[in-house]
């Protein structure tokens, strides 16, 4: 009885010294026996390390789009934070910026100063990916050491991400490719925001009639038929009329417009429906490099068969094979002008317009795809219908007969060569561009006259020839002055030399976007963004998007806007290249292709109801952002 007797001695307090120096006594010898019973042990645990499963426990779980993996760091060993990797498979799943908390500097006698993990740690990984296939796993590679004893090869921990929740304001690409119309209500608001113009278009093909919905984009795609995307089919359509010759007349003009433009709108509408039901912009894939040299190159050889260059001194077999392409695509077949509208549709055709990204939307949500192809042709047959005006024209206006027919051959011969190096100017230095601009407009008006002088009996019709030419050469000059102060747009070649000029509302400075070439960058910069709860506009742009273009000169040089845009983050994602990664960014919104202008708010969430798609005034962008920010 110990215990009672030392509580007795308490109470009594005479035998209190003793007992007590019994006790600590026997608790010392205790510990020593213990330490020298562990000795052995923790000397055999040093040669004989635990497995390591035991030394370092791990295990993951998803929490919402991360993954959030632990481990568990037995007593004596440790986990170097420099040792982390995370390797998505397939690798095209994006992954953000792995979250590591801070480790303890520790002196390593083979590596230095080093920072490791012990006791329980978690790492945290953000899934950011626009495409998930079902088989989508995560390698986690890690390496750590015994103290003092053995080291371990790298090891792995595989974590299966089936289940993880899309990043806030990305798709998980689950769902339909364009989805934003059926996204919930932003936090905030009491009651659904308004929904965006395609949004509208969507909702209105679920429900009007078959004929409403076929005048109704019948009258959009009127609209649009006065864009910058659809002027170059113009100058397409008239060289095919032209290439009739004589024996054009005015049925002949119309079966051929006709022709031209029924192929274009069946190439919208199948191309568009394949886009819709599967999210990827194909009309995007004829943009490659290549593509457009070679269509470039045929419209060479139209425009110069409109010189009669064929006739020179080009070796028989090559002169034969020219004219008979010449003829066949130029010439006034129906079949040659159905080819040419239905390639035009591709490479000169629209940018995205809200009523085209309604009826994606709608396709997408739905798989209606013959309610959405009709709405899609309908769309097509709206844009050409100025086309059908203008080559049905052609057969009572163009002269018959006469040396007024090859005048006109060669007016329409520049124009094809101007459609060649509007496709030309994708892909080449904008330098150069301006270059050849200048060259194109300078040497026909020489032809037209510009530089002699004007007989005393001169026509009226020579008088008008002469004065394009003066036009002509003056706007040439000018781009040749643009050129030399290394100016880079067509139409406003000395807009450069205005900066700070009294009264002028544009500034030609391009606003400071910060560019992303994938879903993780994007992410990385929307993150970056919210720690400051800054809001941020998000620009998808091409090269070969007309109404980029447009919106990049007119809009974004606006100062209005500048002065409204000035506390966001600007960030600009370049499609041009349309590989990979730049799909991924696309579909991780819903986007079949530019132009599009997208707005995130302080928490990086984005305001889905207030997306642009295709170009919008200064005017209107300038009210759009008021009521934003």
């Amino acid at each position: 009885m110990p215990f009672f007797r030392f509580k007795k001695s308490l109470r009594g307090g005479s035998s209190f010294g003793v007992d007590c120096r019994q006790g600590l006594g026997f608790l010392i010898g205790l510990i020593f026996t213990l330490v020298g019973l562990m000795g052995p042990a923790v000397a055999a645990a040093r040669e004989n390390p635990l497995p390591k499963d035991q030394a370092f426990h791990g295990g993951a779980r998803l929490e919402g789009s991360e993954v959030v993996i632990a481990f568990d760091v037995w007593e004596g060993y440790h986990l170097y934070k420099a040792r982390f990797k995370f390797t998505p498979s397939p690798k095209h799943v994006a992954l953000g910026t792995a979250i590591l908390p801070q480790g303890l500097l520790e002196l390593d006698p083979e590596m230095g100063e080093t920072e490791v993990y012990r006791g329980h740690v978690e790492i945290r990984v953000p899934v950011l990916s626009a495409s998930f296939p079902e088989a989508s796993f995560l390698d986690v590679t890690y390496q750590g050491c015994q103290d003092g004893g053995s080291c371990y090869p790298p090891m792995h921990l595989k974590v299966d991400l089936k289940g993880i929740d899309p990043p806030r304001g990305l798709s998980s690409g689950h769902e339909p490719p364009v989805n934003e119309c059926s996204a919930s209500s932003p936090e905030g608001f009491l009651n659904p925001p308004p929904a965006s113009e395609q949004c509208r278009i969507a909702e209105a093909l679920k429900k009007d009639s078959l004929w409403l919905t076929a005048a109704s984009f019948l009258g959009m795609g009127l609209l649009l038929a006065f864009t910058p995307c659809i002027f170059p089919m113009i100058p397409i359509l008239s060289g095919i009329i032209v290439g009739h010759g004589q024996r054009l007349t005015t049925r002949r003009a119309f079966l051929l417009s006709l022709s031209y433009v029924s192929a274009s709108a069946l190439a919208y509408t199948g191309f568009g429906v394949l886009a819709g039901l599967f999210g990827h912009n194909l009309q995007a894939l004829s943009q490659d490099s290549r593509i457009i040299a070679a269509f470039s190159a045929l419209f060479v050889i139209l425009a110069f068969s409109m010189f009669g260059v064929f006739t020179l001194q080009v070796p028989g077999p090559l002169q034969a094979r020219l004219v008979a392409l010449s003829n066949r695509q130029a010439g006034g077949t129906l079949l040659g002008s159905a080819i040419m509208g239905f390639l035009s549709a591709l490479i000169v055709g629209p940018c995205v317009a809200a009523p085209l990204a309604g009826a994606l939307i709608y396709i997408g949500q739905t798989g209606d795809a013959l309610l959405g192809g009709l709405a899609l042709f309908s769309l097509g047959l709206g844009m050409g219908l100025p086309l059908l005006v203008i080559g049905t024209s052609a057969g009572k206006l163009l002269p018959k007969a006469g040396d007024w027919m090859d005048t006109i051959k060669s007016i329409f011969g520049v124009a094809l060569l101007g459609v060649a190096l509007s496709l030309l100017e994708r892909i080449i230095p904008p330098e150069v561009t301006l270059f050849l601009w200048a060259v194109l407009l300078i040497l026909p008006s020489i032809f037209l006259g510009a530089l002699d002088a004007l007989p005393p009996q001169a026509t009226f019709l020579r008088k008008v020839a002469k004065g394009l030419g003066v036009l002509m050469l003056a706007y040439g000059l000018l781009l040749l002055v643009g050129v030399a102060t290394k100016a880079k747009d067509p139409l406003h070649p000395l807009e450069h030399l205005r900066v700070g000029a009294p009264g002028s509302s544009r500034d030609p400075s391009k606003l400071a976007f910060v560019p992303v070439k994938s879903v993780a960058e994007l992410q990385g910069a929307l993150k970056e963004a919210s720690r400051h709860h800054q809001a941020v506009m998000l620009d998808f742009y091409a090269d070969w998007c007309s109404a980029c273009k447009e919106m990049e000169r007119d809009t974004f040089t606006d100062l209005r806007v500048q002065e409204a845009l000035k506390n966001v983050l600007l960030i600009q994602a370049d499609v041009t290249q349309t590989n990979a990664d730049q799909n991924a960014l696309l579909k991780a919104f819903g986007l079949i292709g530019p132009p599009a202008v997208l707005f995130f708010d302080g928490s990086a969430r984005e305001i889905s109801h207030r997306r642009i798609i295709g170009f919008m005034e200064p005017e209107h962008f300038v009210a759009h952002l008021s009521a934003l920010f």
